[in-house]
């Protein structure tokens, strides 16, 4: 009986925007003021079931929904209270764990950033500082996050990364790359002002924006990379700041932990920022070489990050060839013991700073230097010794090495005369023989001396060996 009744009383109908199929609109549960407003548009309300929660904790599963024109339909006097409307709304975030979850809000949402992206890069007039406050908000709401890491035992091996080839995707890329597109146009843009602007990017939320460079998803951390070095260039008050918190987040990576995702990016934004240092270099920059850069060599994971690391270096070298020493010194200190492919990234950096190298600098290090050149001659590996020999192919190292042979030849000439008499590669052998020619062509008493010294300690570690070997038995 009851149900006759109610099926007799009137039903109360709700209307759909009519462009709501292409995303213009996005209704949310908001007890938001600024979403209550859009009946000044005169659209009418309707419901749209939405499970996650805005960053300010105001949406519910229950409670008025609101449709929104698009931004190219209403006046330019409305523009900045609409684009602010729907800022707010963008500030759900939604669960994509899920793929059968809230497909269709998804896609509103979605829409709804692609219709923010295309207004920031089109826009005429100032942001307002409440427009700027709102941008933020939604920007914050929806990047900063808590990662949940996959597990990183034994992803890297000898200085290679495992997991290279695949890397881990985040889910919520689809609605998280409008978001970074919207920051970055709003950053970029002529109509953002400085002044108001640093007031939302502040010290806190740079922080919090560098903490998401630990992201798995390298499709966010180019993203990340972009649009800092654009608050760099853009921010000119926080650039020291940018600075010592990125060195803060190398400190704990090189003495703590060796794991970070965003080593390469954040090393790639500190080689532009390294260009544009005015000369002569400060010495808090000489300082950020010695105690951050060359430290980076250290850990086991180089390899991924190496090449950017070397082209800092490198800037160095370029601005003050007074470094060459330092640098080179710190390389040796750091000098990988049993990686081989580790001391193969090692000469190809040694050979891009030497070139570089003035002569009294040169000087100053060659002989520790080429006590670990040595070294390298004699690797069993022969990558390793391979590619030592190879410094002699580069013909500004060849021209050091000449200008001071009476000091280095007594050196690696041991190493030399073992490469040719006992190593197992024949490539290594034959690239040993030309060096040692070199040297005999430049400097045959010194080289015939060198071999019988050579010869001489031979047979005094003989002599030591069979005492050691008659005294055991």
């Amino acid at each position: 009986m009851l149900k006759q009744i109610l099926s007799k009383l009137p039903r109360k109908s709700f209307k759909s925007s009519q462009n709501r199929d292409h995303g213009g609109n996005l209704a949310i549960n908001s007890n938001n003021s600024t979403g209550s407003r859009s009946s000044d548009f005169g659209e009418k309300s309707s419901k749209l079931n939405v499970t996650s929660v805005t960053a300010n904790n105001s949406a519910s599963d229950t409670g008025q929904n609101h449709g929104l024109p698009e931004l190219r339909d209403v006046p330019n006097s409305e523009k900045q209270n609409l684009f602010i409307k729907k800022l707010n709304l963008c500030c759900i975030v939604f669960d994509f764990n899920d793929p059968t979850k809230n497909l269709k809000e998804k896609e509103i949402k979605r829409q709804t950033l692609l219709e923010l992206v295309d207004y920031v890069t089109s826009v005429n007039g100032k942001f307002t500082e409440t427009v700027i406050q709102e941008v933020l908000k939604m920007v914050s709401a929806n990047l900063f996050r808590m990662f949940t890491p996959q597990p990183r035992e034994n992803k890297v091996v000898d200085g290679v990364d495992l997991e290279e080839e695949e890397p881990s995707m985040d889910l919520a890329w689809p609605h998280l790359q409008l978001v970074y597109e919207v920051f970055l146009r709003f950053v970029v843009s002529s109509e953002t002002d400085v002044k108001l602007a640093k007031r939302c990017i502040d010290q806190f939320f740079i922080l919090k924006f560098l903490d998401l460079f630990d992201s798995e998803d390298p499709r966010e951390r180019e993203y990340l990379k972009t649009i800092l070095h654009r608050i760099y260039g853009k921010f000119m008050v926080h650039r020291p700041f940018i600075r010592k918190a990125i060195n803060n987040i190398f400190y704990q990576f090189i003495f703590e932990t060796e794991k970070h995702n965003g080593m390469a990016e954040l090393l790639e934004i500190l080689g532009s920022i390294i260009n544009g240092f005015a000369l002569p270099l400060k010495e808090e920059h000489k300082m950020f070489l010695i105690h951050v850069l060359i430290p980076l060599h250290k850990p086991r994971c180089l390899a991924m990050y190496h090449q950017p690391l070397s082209y800092c270096i490198m800037q160095f070298v370029e601005k003050d060839y007074n470094l060459s020493d330092a640098i080179i010194r710190g390389l040796l200190k750091y000098w990988p013991l049993t990686n081989s492919s580790k001391e193969v990234m090692f000469l190809n950096e040694l050979e891009e700073v030497l070139e570089a190298t003035r002569p009294a600098e040169f000087q100053r290090c060659m002989v520790p230097l080429f006590l670990q050149i040595a070294r390298c001659l004699n690797s069993s590996h022969f990558q390793v010794a391979e590619r030592a020999l190879f410094l002699w192919n580069n013909d500004a190292i060849e021209s050091l090495i000449i200008q001071n042979r009476k000091v280095i030849l007594p050196i690696i000439f041991p190493a030399l005369e073992k490469n040719t008499r006992n190593h197992w590669n024949q490539a290594v052998r034959s690239l040993t023989l030309n060096v040692r020619k070199i040297f005999y062509d430049l400097e045959p008493e010194l080289s015939n001396e060198c071999l019988l010294n050579f010869e001489e300690a031979e047979r005094k570690m003989e002599i030591k060996q069979d005492v050691k070997l008659h005294g055991n038995a």
